[in-house]
């Protein structure tokens, strides 16, 4: 394995024009691959498909889930802070790799090797699930997850609606719905960006924990919001149409964006419409989510591994977001992102005119 230090490897087997990409992308593991491909293996079933809810809680090893309410003290919010606690114990020597590779320094002393180290760069504060719940009752929370009426954001607690509009027949169908057209569908996005936070907890945080508890629960910084929400800068549509035969190409069939819609936020959010006039010509079912993107703001690990590109593009030098020596503890790798929300997609399957 070529390099012994995570700065040899510059930016090898990252996905270089993603939002807060994961370590190590894998192309055909993305969520738009898999609503675009369908599985024709038995030609005497109509071919089988995916219809996901989109969601973005991500795992946590240190139950402090949902802490993308304030970017700030990295091995607090982040699991950064596992990469302090050392090894675990391994069965065997061939266990033991890739993740917790040590090879030995020049001043005799052991360190994590370049992969292990530089997953720490991409280590950000957590997403979150929400739900278009009727009630907030366990059940009402989980039938919105059964109905697919969920979105997914980066951390900021974004407000997200999308919906078919069916003036014709009645109410509009949220996201994770399933429809049959043949006309032109029309389409509503709102969405509202996140509070903005106030420093420390609120007082009914004070009330109910004591300041040590607090402290190790969150360094002291709870979700604190204030009166002003930041604004919502634009809503991207993504349009996927599914195969229609076995060994269609599918970068084809994936427009990301379809459409740029920018959003007039005076600090209550923006409400926009958009209709796909080409679906009824195309003939073939399609799949439409969007994704507001807030306004920028510093963001834990945004710039991942911090290259310096040449004038052609090329990563030439990187700056690792640290865990090991030399560890700054105090550089929370901060760099300017936009907050995302991601809808659930709306499933809008062509059905001929002369359909029973």
């Amino acid at each position: 394995m070529p390099g012994s230090t995570v700065e040899e490897w510059l930016d090898a087997g990252q996905c270089r024009d993603c939002y807060m990409p994961a370590f190590s992308h894998r192309p055909t593991s993305s969520v738009q691959y898999g609503l675009a491909i369908r599985n024709f293996a038995d030609p005497s079933r109509p071919p089988k498909r995916f219809r996901w809810g989109i969601i973005g809680s991500s795992d946590t090893h240190t139950a402090r889930a949902g802490t993308g309410y304030k970017e700030i003290q990295r091995f607090k919010m982040t699991d950064s802070a596992l990469t302090l606690l050392g090894p675990k114990p391994f069965r065997s020597a061939s266990e033991r790799l890739p993740y917790y590779v040590e090879f030995q320094q020049g001043n005799g002393s052991s360190a994590r090797g370049p992969y292990y180290e530089r997953q720490a760069s991409f280590y950000g504060t957590g997403g979150l699930v929400a739900v278009h719940a009727r009630g907030r009752d366990r059940q009402a929370i989980w039938d919105a997850l059964q109905r697919k009426e969920v979105y997914a954001t980066s951390g900021d607690r974004i407000l997200l609606w999308f919906d078919l509009i069916d003036q014709a027949e009645g109410p509009q169908l949220p996201m994770g719905s399933i429809a049959l057209r043949n006309t032109t569908p029309e389409f509503e996005v709102s969405a509202v960006g996140a509070f903005e936070q106030k420093p420390g907890c609120p007082a009914d945080s004070l009330r109910a924990l004591s300041t040590d508890r607090l402290q190790r629960l969150c360094g002291g910084e709870c979700y604190n919001p204030g009166d002003r929400r930041k604004r919502i800068d634009r809503i991207e549509v993504v349009k996927i149409l599914p195969q229609i035969v076995a060994g269609e190409e599918v970068g084809s069939l994936i427009e990301d964006p379809w459409r740029v819609l920018p959003c007039e936020d005076d600090g209550d959010g923006c409400t926009v419409r958009f209709s796909d006039p080409d679906f009824a010509a195309s003939r073939r079912d399609a799949v439409y989510y969007v994704r507001a993107l807030q306004e920028a703001s510093p963001t834990i690990n945004a710039a991942n591994l911090r290259c310096e590109y040449d004038d052609a593009g090329q990563c030439m030098t990187v700056n690792p977001c640290r865990v090991s020596a030399p560890l700054d503890t105090t550089d929370d790798c901060l760099a300017d992102a936009q907050e995302h929300a991601w809808s659930s997609p709306i499933f809008v399957d062509f059905a001929p005119p002369n359909r029973p």
